[in-house]
């Protein structure tokens, strides 16, 4: 059963040596995070979140990337902390650390780092808040609340625009674009983070929707040859 915040305790075996469920000899199962998109087979465990080991072959890919650490901090958009990050609403950069930091929204900035991460990223946050002068910032960490996944390829903009209004040319949303809109009518942020010059997008949307949205991009894909392809660190 899962929890409030996202981590679900892995179901230990039944044994006849007692009622815990733990065979002699051998430590309990520690609890591991999922994301509310069920893993494809095979599995494994990165950074104590279960994820998919599969291995896409072809050219355009869908990988859930919900273990990232997912930071929200608002303040003034105007203020010495929007000045520090340096990321206006709407574009995306690289900080210092390589958490990618997203210009979610006015006086909203989204910091995604690798998985287990997202304390340190507080952190970092907390000591730019302290040096602000008193400016009002408020720091969540959404990791566990939000599903978070990557469309990769050459077709990964036909995909999209299958079901998101927004003009995906270079013109109006290039690389390093960050916009949020509805996609398949889900509320959604989304990040135009290319890899290695080949298109990528990056869907940031509340846990409870995160299995829709991935099954309809799965689903409109299927004409474009998409696979899905399982989460590798760092992930960002």
């Amino acid at each position: 059963m899962a929890s409030a915040d996202g981590f679900a305790a892995a179901p230990l075996r039944a044994s006849a040596a007692g009622d815990s469920g733990v065979p002699p000899g051998r430590a309990p199962t520690a609890p591991l995070a999922r994301s509310p998109i069920p893993p494809s087979q095979p599995v494994t465990e990165i950074a104590g979140w279960e994820v998919s080991a599969v291995r896409a072959t072809g050219d355009l890919t869908l990988t859930d990337c919900t273990p990232l650490a997912k930071v929200l901090l608002r303040a003034p958009a105007s203020g010495p902390a929007a000045a520090e990050l340096g990321v206006p609403f709407g574009r995306t950069a690289r900080d210092q650390a390589g958490a990618l930091v997203a210009g979610s929204g006015p006086g909203e900035w989204l910091l995604l780092a690798p998985p287990g991460q997202a304390a340190a990223v507080a952190v970092r946050l907390a000591g730019l808040a302290g040096r602000t002068g008193g400016e009002l910032v408020s720091v969540v960490d959404l990791t566990h609340g939000r599903a978070l996944m990557r469309l990769t390829g050459p077709g990964a903009a036909g995909v999209l625009a299958a079901v998101c209004g927004i003009d995906l040319s270079d013109r109006f949303t290039p690389d390093g674009t960050a916009f949020r809109s509805a996609v398949a009518a889900v509320a959604t942020d989304v990040i135009r983070d290319d890899v290695a010059g080949v298109r990528s997008y990056l869907l940031h949307c509340e846990r409870s929707s995160g299995r829709y949205l991935f099954d309809v991009l799965v689903s409109v894909g299927h004409d474009f040859g998409i696979e899905i392809d399982g989460f590798r660190a760092p992930g960002i």
